[in-house]
């Protein structure tokens, strides 16, 4: 019997460092794996009998580690009440897991349990078996397209590369955009965290097809256990021979190396992490000529994200046919979404494309959190776009929700109830925009500004007549003046905004008011018959403007009130009514 602790960082956050160090204490002798995709339920610890039956145990605390520890010993057990339950254990089994299939089971930091769930049998198959063009096939049939956002596909930018010619010395490279910097996604680092050979192999299996030698893996530094991990994951296949000269006795040889960027949003645009790792600030650079002509040190270089290469070692194994029987015609195999938001059940999960922005929400993210309306969905991150819930039957491939105005992107899903106010949401998306954009274009650097700016002035209460027409104007002049994909889709959530929750602009500018009550400004605090006099909030308010003696109902003097809040908040009869 063996007991496993989930030490991604969201468990680690949640504190599965703390469980793991008792369970070590006690002599369990834990082992550590990465995040299973429940984050809603860590720390999660799982009990694996000499049978291979495995019991989950969720939301442990110190309580409750102490009885799984009776569990593992074979003693009296009450721990069955931090069982899993069954609706939460049905939404994990629902998925179709590709790219996450290790994640949460093995040990990310042991290479023998990778290569025992056949680990590297793909990049050995390879490497000794098929030719370069073979392996480029093999994606070809599989319909496998760049997880990273544009949804290129995979077998047209290796086969690119491969015939590239290179420089004297033959250089060629392949590099991994782990720098996902949409606000709500984590599906890279947790891919890295919890399962680092499996990019690894992936890579490999890259670098055989285009007849590379070397791998850089580009990886934001906020990612630090990521990198921890992986660097041990590169030692231990050195060591096993996976890595290095003569790869499985062949006269192929690789290597790779880790690249930590400054976390710049806009160094996921591909020659912008090009720019970055050659020691320059990272700004997109003019294409053609494209990467796989002219990349990395100006050879012939391959980019895709952790997610796509995760996909490669499964692929090889299984066969192309069997990753394109998922998915949709246009959209093939599986994707990942980070799930986060006014969402019940938040965290990774994996689905076959073609399922429904319905089936995510209430399926396998278990509704809205609190029991409220759904309301919409952001995907896509900045550059993405928002979903409204009539269009909850949306099908999710890249071609269906282009046509809704949001895109894949890496696959962040961001999720709103009816107190999300989508004028603020816009507001929100283009403020991370503009403070990401690398200024090289003017429309972006400028244009995004001027388009906060109205933004920011209608959400205070100080829109205008015209503001939603001079919005819609300047996003169009931006995504057609710009030279890389972050301004040519930072707009996106204005226009999407506009296009589906007009009413909340013209209630912002003409009527100021908020419905979805979030803009404070545009805000009215009073106090109704509940009130009892107490005084609490007299002596919260920090503008001093309630008045009222004790034991009699109190009134807001509406013209010093700051909109803070306050009163509503440290009320306790609900005598506060916002307006």
């Amino acid at each position: 019997m063996k007991v496993t602790v989930g030490k991604g960082s969201c468990g680690i956050a949640a504190g599965a460092g703390e469980i793991f160090s008792l369970l070590e204490q006690e002599s369990a002798s834990p082992i550590v794996t990465g995040c299973i995709g429940m984050c809603y339920l860590e720390p999660i610890v799982n009990v694996i009998g000499d049978d291979g039956k495995m019991q989950i145990f969720v939301n442990v605390d110190e309580t409750a580690a102490r009885e799984i520890l009776k569990l593992s010993r074979g003693e009296t057990n009450e721990a069955d009440k931090y069982a899993i339950k069954k609706e939460d254990l049905d939404a994990l089994d629902s998925q179709h897991r590709i790219a996450l299939v290790n994640c949460g089971i093995i040990d990310p930091e042991n290479i023998d349990e990778y290569i025992a769930r056949q680990g590297y049998e793909a990049a050995k198959k390879c490497i000794t078996q098929l030719s370069p063009d073979q392996v480029i096939d093999v994606i070809k049939v599989s319909g496998l397209s760049g997880r990273g956002g544009a949804g290129f596909p995979t077998w047209f930018k290796w086969k690119a590369a491969k015939d590239a010619r290179p420089g004297p010395d033959g250089k060629k490279y392949v590099i991994c955009n782990a720098d996902e910097g949409d606000p709500g996604a984590f599906m890279d680092r947790a891919v890295i965290e919890g399962d680092p050979h499996a990019l690894i192999e992936g890579m490999m299996i890259a670098a055989r097809a285009i007849g590379s030698d070397e791998g850089v893996v580009y990886v934001r530094a906020e990612y630090p256990l990521a990198i921890t991990r992986l660097e041990h994951a590169l030692t231990q296949a050195r060591e096993k021979g996976m890595l290095g000269k003569n790869i499985f006795g062949s006269n192929f040889s690789f290597d790779m190396r880790i690249k930590a960027g400054a976390g710049a949003f806009v160094c996921g645009e591909e020659t912008a992490l090009i720019a970055s790792l050659e020691g320059e600030r990272g700004m997109p650079r003019l294409k053609p000529p494209f990467p796989a002509q002219k990349g990395f040190w100006q050879k012939p270089s391959n980019i895709n994200n952790v997610e796509t290469y995760a996909n490669v070692p499964w692929i090889l194994r299984e066969g192309g046919e069997a990753f394109s029987a998922l998915g949709t015609e246009n959209s093939k195999g599986t994707k990942v979404f980070a799930l986060t938001g006014k969402i019940a059940k938040g965290g990774l999960i994996e689905i076959p494309m073609g399922k429904t922005i319905k089936d995510v929400v209430y399926g396998v993210g278990g509704g809205i959190k609190g029991g409220k309306a759904f309301k919409a969905v952001q995907m896509g991150g900045p550059s993405g776009g928002c979903i409204p819930a009539a269009l909850e039957d949306t099908m999710i491939d890249y071609k269906t929700l282009g046509a809704t105005g949001a895109i894949m992107g890496s696959g962040g899903m961001v999720v709103m109830d009816e107190t999300t106010c989508m004028v603020d949401m816009a507001r929100f998306f283009l403020d991370f925009t503009c403070k990401e954009s690398c200024g090289k274009c003017t429309h972006c650097r400028i244009g995004n500004r001027r388009m906060l700016e109205v933004l920011e002035r209608i959400c205070a209460g100080d829109g205008k007549e015209g503001d939603v027409e001079l919005l819609s104007d300047l996003a169009v002049q931006v995504k057609e003046a710009s030279l890389c994909g972050l301004g040519q889709t930072s707009p996106n959530p204005v226009l999407t905004t506009i296009r589906y929750f007009r009413e909340e602009y013209d209630d912002h500018i003409l009527r100021k008011k908020c419905t979805a009550k979030s803009c404070k400004p545009l805000l009215t605090f009073t106090i109704n018959d509940k009130c009892i006099g107490c005084t609490l909030c007299k002596k919260k308010c920090p503008s001093d403007c309630i008045t009222g003696k004790v034991k009699e109902k109190h009134e807001i003097v509406q013209a010093d009130c700051v909109k803070c809040g306050k009163c509503k908040e440290v009320c306790k009869f609900d005598a506060v009514s916002v307006d």
